[in-house]
């Protein structure tokens, strides 16, 4: 604030992702010496925005002034024909004080003064826009107006009340596992069911009935996991996992040890029961991978990661800590992964792909075995002393004896990534997490098959299908992939040259289009997956994909800010351009057709919001009053009189990332930048509407679609590779626990499982 920047200033600074970087010295040396180049950045790109808002507003003036030009000689015919018998009505709209008459007219016309923010700091500059009777409301984003015409079937805009809608979600299903990036994340549990997360969600899905429940009482993503030796009670723990009084919450084993993420990697000990910290210490500054109690002395912790091993006893409260000694050995650059003998020696595997053996009290390696080509990047300890190691570069998994000699093995499809943790179904079947966020279930004789599968980098385009339970999905992996909402299965997975960004499926059920980063786009076969169409418009990235309601015409919305219409023939199997639509002056960010199929309505990243009209040229409706009664085969414009109430007050325009009417109309679908997705009646048209608010992603959420017959709502999270499939309950269907209202407008999805 010393600097002059405010909280939008802040903000922007975190959506575009920018960091500010400090001196590593003292809070009071970093309040002295801030890294003015960083500031620089920040205040650059707020300057950016505002140019680009200021084209924006001045792009804007001239419409309007051109609709002002086209009625200015039908106002002199009306002054002519019906003489000076009434007046004109002057409104200030920032005020909604009337101003003095000053003129007269044969017609109530009315005048309303718009404002242009930003060109002078403490000034207004206005010009005033001529068109037919109607009523408008005015919002504003980064002190932006945006008017919306009122319906013509909305007679009194003070009297409509915005109310929960009725429907309600439930997750269903859960799409994914974090593979990537976590380690020793995936359990086999009595109950015949495997554990896991991604997101915000703990995941248990039984591997033979095919259904899940699910834990949703963390507030951001899940970063670890680990099973009690009872396999009975389960600790997880996320980003930033402690409430206010640093207790860790939830029902976990009487003492539970952990590594925070910190500079120091703070070691500490918690003793469950109480919710109360026993001990803490600095581990060390490098990265640390795994941390566990001895099975045979429960005072003994091993913690290894990055080119060490630390062994550490706890006794009244304090610790000591042991390294252990490399000797004659090369010490690798990282210690992977670690479990206990069963004479309670420790067996590392290491980024070299090494399994060694130390000593549980000389601290020192006894043995050194090579396992793998690689890293070993998993052991897990079978009964009787034996081990499986799975393998990073090689990606074998490999049986070992209990003297570690090697017994069996087999290789993971290059495809499905390769081995990041091992779980122990029985004796001959295991399950598989790998570094491509699949979860594979198999044996050594007959071979792994995925029975989870997900994305592995940021998602953007959803598409549900017209009339089939099936939905898809592509993303930054360059991924495309077809989904059943039914079997909750992947039916099948392509990869493309460049990443997908968007898409939609042709009314006719049979092709999708998909909108890729380069400007390029793609016609597939759902059932050959053949490319039918490749086609190429501008070279920037699209971003929405949109056919008319006949699906006689395909929109293409770029970051060039235009619009290409194409002209589709043989059911979606042909493509051929009709023209484009000009007239934006920043990128497109969503767009509708009318139910006849005649008329566009668009957005833009300058919060436009424009119509075009098809048949005639791509012509853009300059008079937008015209437009206010127009109905629409889909709702996905974030910006409109009907969605309006789904923006919070002091929005900066990108905190809707995208929204969906369902079919039915009653109901609109929100994702935000916040980790949460919404539910608002439809039409909802009133600032500050109540919604119901859902948890489970742990990312901002991209995108958000109903099923062809609103059964579901399918979410999408950006860097948490998650989809989310929520079950619609209507009008108090559903459990009693699906029926209660919520005073806080926040909706528990699902039950808690016991397990957990």
């Amino acid at each position: 604030t010393e600097d002059g920047f405010g909280s939008s200033d802040i903000k922007t600074c975190c959506k575009s992702k920018y960091l500010l970087h400090w001196n590593d010295v003292s809070a009071d040396s970093c309040a002295d010496y801030p890294d003015r180049a960083s500031a620089m950045e920040v205040r650059l790109q707020a300057q950016e925005d505002e140019i680009t808002l200021l084209k924006s507003s001045l792009a804007d003036a001239l419409r309007r002034i051109h609709v002002h030009d086209q009625l200015l000689p039908l106002l002199k015919q009306q002054l002519i024909a019906g003489g000076l018998s009434q007046q004109v009505r002057f409104t200030n709209q920032s005020t909604s004080s009337p101003l003095p008459p000053s003129a007269t007219s044969a017609a109530p016309l009315l005048f309303h003064w718009c404002y242009i923010y930003g060109m002078f700091p403490n000034s207004l500059v206005c010009y005033c826009c001529l068109y037919v009777p109607g009523q408008s409301i005015k919002m504003f984003i980064r002190g932006r107006p945006i008017t919306m015409y009122v319906p013509s079937n909305i007679h009194n805009y003070e009297d409509l009340k915005m109310e929960l809608p009725s429907e309600r979600l439930v997750l269903d299903w859960v799409y994914g596992y974090r593979g990537r990036d976590c380690r020793d994340n995936l359990f086999f549990l009595p109950t015949g069911e495997a554990v896991y997360f991604i997101a915000c969600v703990i995941v248990l899905y039984h591997i033979n009935k095919r259904t899940q429940r699910h834990y949703l009482k963390h507030t951001d993503c899940v970063r670890c996991l680990t099973l009690h030796p009872d396999k009975v009670r389960v600790a997880s723990g996320q980003t930033a996992g402690m409430d206010k009084d640093g207790k860790v919450t939830g029902e976990t084993p009487a003492f539970l040890s952990v590594i925070d993420d910190s500079n120091e990697h703070m070691l500490s000990v918690w003793d469950c029961t109480k919710g109360t910290k026993q001990a803490e210490i600095k581990s060390t500054n490098e990265a640390v991978f795994a941390v566990g109690f001895s099975p045979t002395d429960s005072n003994i912790i091993v913690t290894c990661g990055k080119s060490h091993v630390y062994f550490w006893t706890l006794s009244a409260g304090q610790f000591t800590k042991k390294q252990g000694i490399f000797g004659k050995y090369k010490k690798p650059k990282f210690i992977q992964c670690f479990v206990f003998g069963l004479t309670g020696d420790v067996l590392t595997g290491d980024s070299e792909g090494n399994i060694l053996t130390w000593g549980k009290s000389t601290f020192q390696i006894m043995r050194q075995t090579r396992a793998h080509e690689g890293s070993v990047f998993t052991l897990c300890s079978l009964q009787g002393g034996a081990l499986l190691s799975g393998g990073g570069k090689d990606r074998k998994i490999i049986r070992w004896s209990a003297d570690l000699a090697p017994e069996t093995e087999c290789e993971i499809p290059e495809r499905l990534g390769t081995v990041r943790t091992i779980a122990v179904v029985d004796e001959g079947e295991f399950l598989v997490g790998t570094t491509r966020n699949a979860i594979l279930r198999g044996t050594f004789s007959d071979g792994f098959v995925a029975i989870v599968q997900g994305h592995v980098d940021e998602m953007w385009g959803l598409a549900t299908h017209p009339s089939q339970n099936i939905f898809l999905t592509c993303g930054h992996d360059r991924q495309v992939c077809l989904w059943n909402t039914e079997d909750h299965s992947m039916d099948w997975c392509i990869t493309l040259e460049e990443y997908g960004l968007c898409a939609d499926f042709c009314p006719s059920g049979s092709v999708v289009s998909v909108g890729l980063s380069t400007g390029r786009w793609v016609v597939l076969d759902l059932l050959t997956k053949e490319v039918l169409s490749d086609s190429t418009d501008g070279n920037e990235q699209l971003s929405v994909m949109r056919y008319s309601p006949d699906g006689s015409f395909l929109a293409v919305g770029s970051h060039d800010n235009f619009i290409y219409i194409y002209s589709v023939t043989e059911s979606g199997r042909c493509y051929s351009r009709l023209g484009k639509c000009n007239g934006h002056s920043s990128f497109i960010t969503h767009l509708d057709w009318s139910k006849d199929g005649k008329y566009i309505m668009s957005n833009s990243g300058d919060y436009e919001i424009l119509y075009w009209e098809i048949g005639d040229g791509c012509k853009l409706l300059r008079n937008r009053f015209e437009s206010k009664d127009r109905e629409w085969a889909s709702y996905t414009c974030v910006l409109g009189f009907h969605v309006m109430g789904v923006w919070l007050e002091g929005s900066d325009g990108t905190d809707i990332n995208a929204l969906c009417r369902s079919h039915s109309e009653r109901v609109v679908a929100v994702a935000d930048d916040f980790c949460k997705v919404h539910l608002f009646q439809y039409p909802c048209p009133k600032l500050k509407a109540p919604s119901h608010k859902y948890e489970g992603h742990g990312s901002h959420v991209t995108n958000v679609r109903f099923t062809h017959n609103d059964s579901h709502l399918l979410s999408m999270g950006g860097k948490d590779t998650c989809i989310l499939q929520w079950r619609v309950v209507r009008g108090g269907a559903g459990s009693s626990r699906e029926r209660l209202p919520s005073a806080s407008s926040t909706s528990t999805s699902s039950p808690e499982p016991a397990a957990s």
